[in-house]
């Protein structure tokens, strides 16, 4: 899976750019690639920069995936959990890529954008990354990494498995709200939440597994 992953982000990657060079000639200039909440444009870029942003985000992206397992602490290794982490890196290029096509098309289309696909993306990325974090042991680069989490693998593991169910609801709900018209406040209000809770909670558990410094036996 791991060397599959990373030949998948490569195809992704080298699919953006393809995208990119074959539509290039027929793009305005400057490129649209900002949008309000209602998906009207109201920030622009240069055509080159505006065009191959985001492959080349795509691209510095899949070298960073490629570097972190080597460059992970002894002891943090990432080993474990390395086909979820290859199932990861792929479903974030293929949102970039998504997000890409997508600005590809309004710059072509009189420059407004729906947001619906784009926060049905959101949310299969936050369903995805909840689905795989009970799977994931410590490590620096992926996780819920605070200071009780990266102290103690119990406090690791519940924070995770609470972070889980917590951020597949969420991304389900983003989803979800994407059909039924929800304001945006209250979906990143969720998002927030299912950030913020597992933080909380880790200290909390921490307190309860470990006790803190200098507490009496």
């Amino acid at each position: 899976m791991k060397r599959m992953s990373d030949v998948l982000g490569f195809l992704l990657v080298a699919a953006a750019f393809f995208a990119v060079t074959v539509q290039y000639a027929s793009l305005p200039d400057p490129m649209p690639t900002h949008w309000n909440a209602a998906g009207q444009v109201n920030g622009w870029m240069p055509k080159f920069w505006g065009a191959y942003l985001l492959p080349l985000l795509m691209a510095g992206m899949w070298l960073l995936f490629l570097v972190l397992p080597k460059i992970s602490p002894r002891g943090f290794e990432m080993e474990p959990f390395l086909r979820a982490w290859g199932i990861l890196k792929v479903t974030i290029l293929a949102l970039m890529a998504t997000i890409g096509a997508l600005v590809l098309r309004a710059a072509q289309h009189g420059g407004e954008m729906s947001q619906t696909p784009i926060f049905v993306a959101l949310g299969i990325l936050f369903a995805v990354i909840g689905n795989l974090l009970g799977k994931v042991t410590r490590n620096f680069f992926v996780g819920i990494r605070t200071p009780w989490t990266l102290a103690s693998e119990e406090v690791w593991l519940r924070t995770h498995r609470l972070a889980g169910k917590l951020f597949v609801a969420a991304g389900l709900l983003m989803a979800a709200s994407a059909f039924v018209g929800l304001p945006l406040w209250s979906t990143i209000g969720v998002l927030v939440v299912a950030s913020l809770v597992p933080v909380v909670y880790s200290y909390v558990i921490y307190r309860r597994i470990e006790g803190l410094p200098g507490r009496a036996a």
